[in-house]
């Protein structure tokens, strides 16, 4: 028996809808910063003597000829400037407003956003091309409960972006989003017939912006339950276990030797360095701070962030490919991060880590929840093979159901030909990488774009071959090198006949659909 459809919002019902009147504030607001500086940097001294005059003791107040304002208070011109800068901010306002009036999305059987009044554009994004919708929730939008949404579409410069929406329009919107990728339509919602927007519609909103910056309200956002919970303290300890931390030391080494050895001079390069090392640490740590991952009818659902909150959702069938990796310094502690190869337009690669980490660090039972979530078909043969013998094990164990590197060309992989290999179980396939850096890479077969098989002069005498499984552009890698030639074209050939099975049983990509079915 199949559940109801879900209910439309008021902004699925095809017309168009305006954004937030704070919007142009809100995207606008750099330029109108930026105006004030300069402002305030060629009136500090004036602004110092009128506000706080016993800075500056004996101060007459007047400048050189050509100060503006003394030009204007000495030919009695204040009312006339104070009407220029009512005239200014005027403009300001009408220029907002039009902005405002021009910018506007629909939803039908795509999601729709023009904006300009000038220069006019109009992008697209089909619903059946839309691989996610992440909601993000810069400081100052916070301030006045509003959000911004993009949706995440497949191809180059493929995503569209909703800029501003009240926080509670915007979770609707975007659960509509994804409810109709899914292949479903929603029910009407029985809602009066659309009518434009009215002015009062505008100063309502307008009003809770305002009340939330005074009263610092954030509306809150729905959120399951966390599946993973990463204490603070071992999310700086992973930042500072790492690669950069050795690149610090060496850095700190190469100048103090250069400094004893007689040229102080590069100890000038010191202090900027350090201070690069320590921003991008801050960067990197308040990025994950406040981390969640759950799941939710639409999907997995990542948050991350402490001053810009990023709720990312990865609807089901849009993973095309999952690492888990330790690093050298990471082994001692057992902790293991886990990202993913999915989907996402020119704006989402330009932020590809955070795109990309759906875990920064955790334990191996957190690894655990998380496949879990990510890969839910993964029975418990496969889930042994990932847990098991995947992220630590070797062919020395007899129970390892991995095929690695043969004897004959350990000489290719001197300390990892032990662990270098793979296993192929039911829809999925499994590469296993590395000794000092362990990485375990999964690939759906119904997300598998094509596989290959690549010798060399040397492979072929040694009779290895190289595996190169294709998907979606990622950090993910589908290279496994220095497998037996003989294991490579069973793998090759069991490979090509459960990718097309695999393919043509998957429904993950209509998974409302399976969800009210079921």
């Amino acid at each position: 028996m199949s559940a109801p459809a879900r209910t439309a919002s008021e902004f699925s019902d095809g017309q168009w809808h305006r954004m937030h009147p704070l919007s142009p504030l809100l995207r606008g607001g750099v330029f109108l910063l930026a105006i004030i500086g300069i402002i305030v940097a060629n009136l500090r001294e004036r602004l110092i003597e009128w506000f706080l005059p016993w800075l500056v003791p004996g101060a007459t107040g007047v400048r050189a000829p050509d100060d503006p304002v003394d030009y204007v208070l000495t030919h009695e011109l204040v009312p006339i400037a104070l009407l220029g800068v009512l005239g200014v901010a005027l403009i300001l306002v009408l220029l907002f407003w039009l902005s405002w009036r021009a910018h506007s999305f629909r939803i039908t059987d795509d999601v729709e956003v023009r904006s300009g009044v000038v220069f006019r554009t109009h992008r697209r994004a089909p619903l059946d091309r839309v691989q996610g919708v992440n909601l993000t929730r810069p400081l100052v939008a916070r301030l006045v409960g509003l959000s911004k949404l993009e949706v995440i579409g497949a191809g180059l410069d493929a995503n569209v972006k909703l800029e501003y929406l009240a926080t509670r329009a915007a979770e609707a919107v975007r659960s509509d989003i994804l409810y109709l990728a899914s292949g479903q339509r929603l029910a009407a919602a029985g809602m009066a017939p659309p009518r434009g927007p009215r002015l009062s519609d505008a100063v309502d909103a307008f009003s809770e912006g305002v009340t939330g910056v005074i009263d610092g309200a954030e509306a809150p956002v729905a959120e399951p339950e966390s599946v993973v919970h990463i204490p603070a303290g071992r999310l700086v300890a992973s930042h500072l276990l790492s690669t950069a931390t050795i690149w610090l030391i060496v850095l700190i080494v190469g100048f103090s030797i250069a400094a004893s050895m007689g040229s102080p001079w590069v100890l000038i390069g010191f202090v900027p360095a350090v201070l690069g090392f320590g921003a991008f640490w801050v960067r990197s740590i308040t990025r994950s701070l406040r981390y969640a991952i759950a799941p939710t009818p639409d999907g997995v659902r990542v948050t991350f962030g402490l001053f810009t909150t990023v709720t990312e959702i990865l609807p089901p069938g849009r993973v095309h490919a999952v690492e888990v990796r330790q690093p050298l310094m990471w082994r001692g502690v057992g902790w293991w991060s886990v990202r993913v190869n999915r989907l996402s337009g020119g704006a989402s690669r330009q932020n590809g880590q955070d795109v990309a980490d759906v875990l920064p660090v955790g334990t191996v039972a957190d690894v655990e929840r998380v496949l879990g979530l990510l890969l839910p078909n993964l029975d418990d043969e496969q889930r042994a093979a990932v847990f098991v013998h995947g992220l630590s094990g070797s062919s020395s164990d007899d129970a390892d159901p991995f095929t690695t590197t043969p004897r004959r060309a350990r000489l290719l992989r001197l300390l990892s030909w032990r662990r270098n290999g793979f296993v192929l179980r039911a829809q999925t396939l499994f590469f296993r990488h590395g000794f000092v850096w362990r990485r375990l890479n999964i690939f759906p077969l119904a997300r598998m774009q094509s596989i290959a098989l690549t010798q060399g002069p040397l492979a072929r005498a040694l009779a290895v071959a190289n595996v190169q499984v294709h998907t979606i552009e990622g950090p993910v890698s589908g290279a496994l090198r220095v497998v037996g030639r003989d294991d490579a074209l069973e793998l090759f050939a069991a490979t090509e006949a459960q990718a097309i099975a695999a393919r043509s049983s998957d429904r993950s990509h209509r998974w409302a659909a399976e969800q009210e079915s079921s």
